[in-house]
């Protein structure tokens, strides 16, 4: 009986840890719903005002029309979507030749790409730029293009640990069927790969989805994308940002990833949890 009620004392301790530490990290995001729903008047008042006091729905509309919010949505969609397509594609094809393929040096350049992962952004930006303005592909959507088309390395790391783990009898059995390196990548390690896929699209797509600063540099305000536009579309006249305004299409700006991270959620989790297995 006392082993029961220890049980039930630390069952009990841990649900309430998990529950503040919920609380928590959902805080900002509250604040943000919150902040959304407030008149211009109740943003400034002291002390702070925690509830509005009559919910202004009418600014998310307003945030919809101070600017294009679809347009800049779309442009935002589209590049999401292809980065974390072809990201996810030649990641996982990179991955299957590290895990399967023989090679001299394989395990040099496998440590090398991974080394990448060290390297701070910030150091290839300039680089970057100087390239695709002398290829001529600023203000274009090609180089969302070439940079999935070169993978990325978290994701190869992923991938190369979950094809190290499948049986090499399935791998046997096909070859043996026939099949070459190209049939055995799209009709046996993709379809099992299920997981991975999920948590590398969700991060990939989060990853462009969010992006501030390769937009900047690289597109126009007419094809940049919608997070590079909300930091300078709600302002007032005299050139002061709108903070329910902003906050409101901040929660819709969030509202695809959300969504695409709760759906994906059971695939997300197991795809980290099987990764490192072999």
């Amino acid at each position: 009986m006392s082993v029961d009620i220890a049980r039930r004392a630390r069952l009990t301790g841990l649900y309430l840890t998990l529950i503040t530490l919920a609380v928590i990290f959902s805080g900002p995001l509250g604040w943000l719903i919150l902040t959304s729903l407030k008149a211009p008047d109740e943003l400034s008042v002291f002390p702070i005002q925690l509830f509005p006091e009559t919910p202004q729905w009418h600014n998310y509309l307003d945030a919809l029309t101070f600017i294009d919010f679809l347009g800049y949505a779309r442009n935002s969609l589209i590049l999401a979507t292809i980065s974390s397509v072809l990201t996810t594609v030649s990641s996982a094809w990179m991955a299957y030749g590290f895990a399967r393929l023989s090679a001299p040096g394989k395990k040099f350049w496998f440590g090398l790409l991974i080394s990448t992962m060290m390297m701070p952004s910030i150091i290839t930006l300039i680089p970057t730029y100087l390239m695709f303005a002398k290829l001529g592909f600023v203000d274009t959507y090609i180089p969302w293009i070439l940079w999935g088309l070169c993978g990325a390395a978290f994701m190869v790391f992923l991938f190369r640990q979950f094809f190290a783990g499948i049986p090499k009898e399935l791998e046997e059995a096909a070859i043996l069927d026939g099949c070459g390196h190209v049939r055995i990548f799209w009709k046996i390690f993709m379809p099992q790969s299920g997981p991975i896929l999920a948590a590398c699209m969700v991060l990939t797509f989060t990853a462009s989805w969010g992006d501030f600063v390769a937009p900047s540099l690289l597109l126009s305000d007419d094809t940049t994308t919608l997070a590079v536009r909300m930091t300078a579309g709600y302002v007032n006249e005299q050139g002061f940002p709108i903070q329910n305004l902003l906050a409101a299409g901040s929660t819709m700006f969030i509202l695809p990833v959300l969504l695409m991270f709760l759906f994906f959620q059971r695939f997300f989790v197991q795809g980290f949890s099987t990764s490192g297995l072999k």
